[in-house]
């Protein structure tokens, strides 16, 4: 799936940015609830939560995305980099 998320263009500072708007949206969706809803404190904080709960899985996908774009190059090594492998020659007790 994050490969896929890497492909379509998709960014870790994109997921970074969704985290901090659902943090935003949280505090928001709480503000708002408490003071135009008539359901009280309780209704407010429910919905504060749910949105809330979104920007630790934001920020996790986001982490995923970041070692996507970093870590591209050790995926499967390819046969024509390296060389040959070298006889290695044993070692004495005396270490020469």
């Amino acid at each position: 799936m994050i490969k896929t998320m890497h492909k379509m263009g998709i960014k870790s500072n994109h997921m970074y940015f969704a985290g901090l708007c659902s943090i935003g949206l949280a505090c928001a969706s709480w503000m708002v609830s408490r003071t135009t809803e008539r359901a009280g404190l309780d209704r407010a904080d429910r919905w504060g939560i749910f949105v809330g709960e979104w920007a630790p899985t934001f920020f996790a996908i986001g982490v995923a995305l970041r070692m996507e774009e970093t870590h591209r190059d050790f995926e499967e090594p390819r046969m024509e980099r390296f060389e040959e492998p070298q006889a290695v020659r044993p070692r004495t007790h005396a270490g020469v």
